[in-house]
């Protein structure tokens, strides 16, 4: 299933996840060290949902942004 809004066209960007140790120097410590990063994705909230495209009942992937948004109708 692709993870791809069908009105904004939002879909997984990819990033980091930054991994830290140790005491940060306002808590008396020597700073905060990466110690490890890892790739990862960011997904948009996807929906099924039926809309009301031009007087006919479809069923799209919307993101929870446009439903907000109201950029699309519910049927």
């Amino acid at each position: 299933m692709s993870r791809i809004c069908e009105i904004c066209g939002k879909r997984p960007v990819a990033g980091n996840s930054i991994m830290y140790k140790g005491l940060s120097k306002k808590k008396g410590g020597i700073g905060l060290n990466i110690t490890g990063i890892t790739k990862r994705r960011f997904l948009p909230h996807i929906q099924k949902i039926k809309v009301n495209d031009n007087g006919t009942i479809r069923r799209k992937k919307v993101c929870a942004q446009c439903i907000k948004a109201g950029k699309v109708t519910k049927a």
